[in-house]
């Protein structure tokens, strides 16, 4: 075991050596409690000896990879190869043009472009107009990020954001689309962004400096200075975020203010941006609803009598919470997850055994809806969404569908006929052939009898379900998120490796609705860590993998899921890919000056209050390393990470070094220019995953 004098500044380690963090005790006590942190000075992040520290344990990293460096290049040009270079999105229509992206082989970046509509469809003999090419944007800098981007109703300016730090800090641009020319108008950490009819009143967002909530939402005329741009509202609630958008029919401004489980809408006439907002209906703890409009009424998602939404009307300016007139009742067994109107239809989506279902309903002429015609999707497990659909008033409904085994693919439904047509699959060069591989869905009983939906991919001539394979598992649950079930073309290069990949639809996500994020947050956290390692024992024990050949992965909140069941079941796992991960909860939730920590109180608890501190203390990964045998792990982050601060991965590592007992790699590698998503350029995150699939391949003894 490896241990430091903390009085003894360590010298610097040898390439092979791993570095030796220097240990400066900064105990805190609260509520009778003391919290034991040895490396709180590595927040410094202007400090010359932090700095150092994190580019030791890169050279570290780099030298215990070495051996993979071949590997990770012919990972890499596998994955190239599944990857068709130079291509273009199905554009899709916008008040008379078709906007489309389209990438070029060698260019790390998307261009986006529009082309005059004809007759209301796409023509390719259209000159292209392009709107920005972010490669353009990217030119000397190391990180280049499109924030939002919003066309104004005359088509004729382009708002849009860009950070070029990875720190998610967005400046404001407004692009003249007849010159190509941005104009003087900007602002800086600009968060949502919406024009008003007039298409010369631009409405944005902006972000609290310190906690990075958006908190402010400001109206700016083009040209004037937007120094004096007017404050229209500012929203106190450190719980809430705001965010401005508007309705499908370009009708209604809408403002929302909302936290983890609450929130407000306020609407205004497009027409009139020198107006007020007005709120459809006063914020209540825990009731949330998002708002559309159609001919005069407000469309209204609502959970205020069950956690599966209903859906409500009201007119206009009609009144509040009173006059609610219930349009779609709740289905107390498959959530609604969201509701699209449009001129002549709307479509429900809904969870329904954990995987969503499109049904498609017309309106009658009276205003209620026919019987909603469900859209059919052919496989056991599959990701599917409403794509992008500006037009309000069409006969059409695109969605998106792929699973682990199909490639994405955009799907046109015509709701007078009540069929659909592929608009466009996803290429996927290189050879490959979907009929080789194999998906399944299956229910694995947790410790406390509850039935947890897991997803499974691997290569039909590679798999035998005798416990030899190599397993993958894949895990998030947290925020109420559905863990998505799509196609990865980098996926192959482990799929042809013989791996079988699975994704743990543990609680805590959003798979089963609101009720199955409330049933692993909070002070039942501890059900998303019990979960994924019920799913690990029950898929080795059912032959999917070999009890020693086990991998895992998560990022995020994902990272504290790893965390949490490296410490509960060290033994389960051979090893662990954890990609920013939130492991310093503590530390961090008590901490109100940082981002996201006050929203997401409702998320995790407040530690302030004695209960809720024993908990999360109970679980939070830093504060329960013990001395004994890890799993091989490879931690990441990224120096201007907004959301999981850098220090957290970098602590957790430096302290894990001085109580690890067994000679199992523990690698820490670090973004230098980069935040939470990693590197920002296609390419560049290609040889980030081709880098983590050969940490994954080495420790589990699979072909190379």
């Amino acid at each position: 075991m490896e241990t430091t004098n903390p009085n003894i500044q360590t010298p610097p380690a040898s390439p092979l050596t791993p570095p030796v963090a220097r240990r400066e005790p900064t105990p805190a006590t609260l509520h009778g409690q003391t919290l034991e942190d040895d490396y709180r000075w590595m927040r410094n992040k202007d400090s010359a000896e932090v700095l150092e520290y994190l580019e030791a344990e890169n050279a570290y990293t780099a030298q215990r990879m070495k051996p993979t460096e071949d590997l990770q290049a012919a990972l890499y040009s596998e994955m190239l190869s599944h990857i068709k270079e130079t291509d273009e999105s199905v554009p899709y229509c916008d008040r008379g043009w078709y906007y489309y992206t389209r990438t070029l082989e060698g260019s790390q970046y998307p261009i986006h472009c529009r082309r005059k509509a004809v007759a209301d469809r796409y023509d390719a003999t259209q000159p292209e107009q392009i709107l920005l090419d972010v490669n353009q944007l990217a030119e000397g800098q190391a990180f280049m990020s499109l924030g939002g981007m919003s066309v104004s109703l005359d088509g004729e300016k382009l708002a849009y954001s860009t950070d070029n730090t990875g720190f998610r800090q967005y400046t404001l641009h407004v692009r003249d689309l007849s010159t190509g020319h941005d104009l003087p108008d900007t602002a800086q950490r600009v968060g949502s962004l919406v024009w008003a009819a007039d298409s010369a009143t631009l409405f944005y967002t902006t972000e609290d400096e310190v906690t990075k909530r958006q908190d402010k939402l400001f109206r700016h005329r083009l040209g004037d200075d937007t120094a004096n741009d007017a404050l229209l509202y500012e929203e106190k609630d450190e719980r809430f975020n705001l965010g401005v958008g508007k309705t499908r029919d370009h009708k209604y401004l809408l403002m929302e203010s909302g936290s983890h489980t609450t929130n407000e809408c306020s609407y205004l006439d497009a027409s009139t941006p020198g107006g007020v907002f007005l709120v459809i209906a006063p914020r209540v703890d825990e009731q949330e609803y998002s708002v559309d409009h159609r001919n005069g009424l407000f469309y209204i998602r609502v959970n205020d009598t069950g956690k599966n939404f209903r859906v409500v009307t009201v007119p206009v300016d009609g009144g509040g919470r009173e006059a609610w007139k219930e349009f779609v009742p709740e289905d107390k067994q498959s959530p609604l997850e969201d509701f699209d109107v449009f001129q002549n239809f709307c479509v429900l989506s809904r969870r329904e055994e954990g995987l969503t279902s499109l049904s498609v309903a017309s309106f009658l002429p009276d205003g209620s809806l026919e019987a909603p015609r469900k859209i059919a999707f052919p496989e056991p497990t599959y990701t599917a969404m409403g794509h992008v659909n500006r037009e309000f008033d069409t006969t059409r409904f695109r969605y998106s569908y792929q699973s682990l085994v199909s490639p994405a693919s955009v799907y046109e439904y015509d709701v007078l006929i009540g069929s659909s047509e592929l608009l466009k699959e996803q290429e996927i060069p290189g050879g490959f052939d979907r009929a080789r591989y194999a998906s399944e869905r299956l229910w694995v009983t947790a410790s406390d009898g509850v039935r947890i939906p897991v997803s499974l991919v691997y290569r039909r001539d590679r798999f035998h379900k005798d416990g030899a394979n190599p397993l993958y598992i894949y895990g998030y649950g947290s925020y109420g998120y559905p863990l998505p079930v799509g196609f990865s073309p980098t996926r192959l290069s482990l799929l042809d490796r013989g791996l079988v990949l699975a994704y743990a639809h543990i609680r805590g996500g959003g798979e089963l609705g609101d009720a199955w994020h409330d049933a692993g947050k909070m002070m039942v956290k501890r059900n998303t860590f019990t979960d994924f390692i019920a799913v690990t024992e029950a898929l080795v024990a059912q032959g999917y993998g070999a009890k020693d050949r086990v991998a895992i992965e998560g990022g995020s909140a994902g990272g504290l899921l790893m965390g949490a069941v490296v410490n509960l079941r060290p033994d389960l796992f051979r090893a662990v890919l954890s990609h920013v991960p939130f492991v310093d909860v503590m530390n961090t939730m008590l901490d109100a000056s940082l981002p996201l920590t006050v929203a997401e109180y409702e998320e995790w608890g407040n530690p302030n209050e004695p209960e809720a501190f024993s908990y999360m203390r109970s679980y939070s990964p830093y504060d329960n390393l013990r001395s004994g045998d890890y799993p091989a792990m490879l931690v990441k982050t990224s120096l201007n990470d907004s959301q999981v601060m850098y220090w957290e991965p970098a602590k957790y590592v430096a302290k894990l070094r001085t109580l690890k007992h067994n000679d199992a790699p523990l690698l820490l590698h670090i973004n230098m220019d980069a935040g939470h998503g990693g590197a920002s350029g296609r390419y560049d995150y290609l040889k980030e995953i081709a880098f983590d699939y050969a940490f994954l391949l080495r420790e589990l003894r699979a072909e190379q």
